[in-house]
């Protein structure tokens, strides 16, 4: 068969025929008598084999080690095609990411691409303190893509830059999301989500400074989450937002001694409101009727107490300057003596 109807067939063009043939890999069997190439069945085959190979992602000088080496080893080839596919894919995804991020930045010259570039650049930076520029950047009315922000907070354990950067978030002006799920309350949530302790804190503390109701609601539904931590940094947050609901919570961090003090705080300016102040107490009292509720919790609960009016607080108090815990009966006594001479 002639050069030309083996392109045909093939789908390989003659000049491709002939590179192949100037490497050595294809090379025709014979010629006819006016001295044109003429291939075999046997090398069609092999030109076929030749192109299978380039499909997978091998090189010619790699295919033609394939085919004319015995003892050449497929595995080794493949597995070094996987690990470089899947490097390929790494870096491609990046690149896409990068531009999804300047894209969703809004630049309207080269002169605001190449801003949120060295923006995204420094984000990722080795040293500390570029990043936390990059983060304060945003005073400066720097583009800022959300997106980018949330996985730089979700990745920083420098409690300087992480601060800029929940700060930089808060102002994005994302908090409530753009409505199609991919907001910086959504991105966030899905933090909480994550096998690493370290990344769903993050994410709650990041979450506790967002402002807005979508916010507000991520929060709300990790005062249900398994992890205590999250749930205590949620609580703080809505607690300080008048949020009844997170006094049970904010009760678990009384009781295990984890920013209790902020806790006690919270549950008193939460008790400004009679009906809460009244539940807040019954909670408290709940807890320290526990039996498994050990002598310390016993007392940051007593001294929880004091930061609660009405009737609820005041009967409880009195039973335990009682209390055969004399650390918790001292305690109940002062604080009673301080809202009398109130």
């Amino acid at each position: 068969m002639l050069i030309g109807e083996v392109a045909r067939r093939s789908g390989v063009s003659a000049r491709m025929l002939r590179h192949y043939e100037s490497l050595g890999l294809v090379c025709p069997s014979g010629r006819t008598g006016a001295g044109y190439r003429e291939y075999s069945g046997a090398d069609i085959r092999r030109i076929f084999h030749i192109e299978s190979l380039r499909a997978l992602g091998m090189s010619l000088r790699e295919i033609g080690r394939a085919l004319d080496d015995p003892d050449f080893a497929p595995a080794t080839i493949v597995g070094d095609l996987v690990r470089a596919t899947r490097e390929r894919i790494a870096a491609e995804t990046a690149l896409l990411t990068r531009l999804r991020r300047i894209d969703a930045a809004g630049p309207a010259d080269w002169e605001d691409v190449l801003q949120v570039v060295a923006l995204l650049q420094a984000l990722g930076s080795q040293s500390a303190g570029a990043r936390q520029r990059a983060a304060l950047s945003v005073a400066d009315e720097v583009p800022v893509p959300v997106e980018a922000l949330v996985e730089a907070v979700l990745r920083e354990s420098e409690p300087n830059v992480a601060g800029a950067l929940r700060w930089a978030l808060a102002r994005s002006g994302d908090g409530d999301g753009d409505g199609n799920g991919d907001g910086g309350p959504a991105l966030l949530a899905e933090g909480l989500g994550s096998p690493v302790a370290a990344v769903r804190e993050r994410a709650v503390r990041a979450l506790a400074e967002l402002p807005g109701e979508e916010a507000a609601a991520r929060l709300r539904a990790a005062l249900g989450h398994p992890d205590a931590v999250v749930r205590g940094h949620a609580a703080l947050a809505l607690g300080a937002r008048g949020e009844a609901d997170a006094v049970p919570a904010l009760v678990d961090l009384v009781v295990a001694g984890r920013d209790d003090t902020g806790a006690a705080d919270v549950l008193g300016v939460l008790a400004g409101d009679a009906t809460a102040a009244e539940r807040i107490a019954t909670a408290l009292a709940e807890r320290l009727a526990d039996a498994a509720t050990d002598a310390p919790a016993r007392a940051r609960l007593t001294q929880a107490l004091a930061a609660v009016p009405g009737p609820t607080a005041a009967r409880v108090l009195g039973e335990l300057s009682r209390d055969a815990d004399r650390a918790v009966a001292l305690t109940a006594t002062y604080v009673l003596r301080l809202r009398d001479a109130r």
